[in-house]
């Protein structure tokens, strides 16, 4: 699939967060997704002993979400780890493996931030302006922000709030067990991130594209 790349990935943290400033403004928070064919989901691995990683991206049939292309690529991870500047760890990897796709998805869902971020552009979003299609970030754990009680049920949101602007919601995928945090990534409202997560779950705590994508992030999903 075709990617633009916006800036080089061979930087120092200040470079980093400079970049995510200038690009932040470019991101777009709405947008209506209807009947999407492919569905795309992203993860990465890394092996601290050696400082590789490994990303993956796993494209599935919609509505079907029966798996059409799997893609690996395993090489260096050369950016420090850093909280907030963690796209510049991981991109390199996760472009590497959707450059290899034969198909282009409609949609992508991204084990990471999108908006929900200090300076309103992580992994998700970052990406989508890369790849000019619609990106939700679906993350396991929370980066910045706040939200109230959320109820214990299936289905179950809040809205997650940074200084009085909404930045994502936090989506109960599974009851009992621990939230999801759903942001915009590009291209996409939030109403319609949180809808296309939970279309794409299927008795688990995360969506079909990126639970698969994490097997193969750790070498356990054969490719196709």
């Amino acid at each position: 699939m075709h990617i633009t790349h916006r800036h080089s990935w061979q930087v120092t943290t200040a470079e980093a967060k400079t970049i995510q400033l200038q690009l932040a403004g470019e991101v777009v928070r709405e947008g209506k997704l209807t009947n999407p064919r492919l569905i795309a989901g992203v993860d990465i691995s890394v092996n601290r002993w050696d400082k590789t990683g490994t990303g993956a991206v796993v494209v599935l049939d919609y509505p079907s979400l029966e798996i059409v292309e799997v893609k690996v690529v395993t090489d260096k991870v050369t950016f420090p780890y850093v909280p907030g500047l963690l796209t510049f760890r991981e991109a390199p990897l996760i472009l590497a493996a959707l450059e290899e796709l034969t198909v282009t998805p409609d949609l992508l869902m991204v084990d990471g931030q999108g908006i929900a971020h200090p300076r309103r552009i992580g992994l998700a979003a970052h990406l989508g302006l890369c790849l000019g299609i619609p990106t939700i970030g679906c993350a396991k754990s929370r980066l910045c922000g706040e939200c109230g009680e959320l109820p214990f049920e299936q289905g179950s949101h809040a809205g997650l709030f940074d200084n009085g602007e909404v930045i994502g919601a936090v989506v109960r995928t599974r009851t009992g067990v621990k939230p999801l945090y759903v942001s915009i990534g590009h291209m996409i409202d939030l109403d319609g991130a949180i809808h296309w997560v939970e279309e794409c779950c299927r008795g688990y705590r995360l969506p079909e594209p990126t639970r698969l994508a994490h097997q193969g992030a750790g070498g356990h999903l054969s490719k196709k």
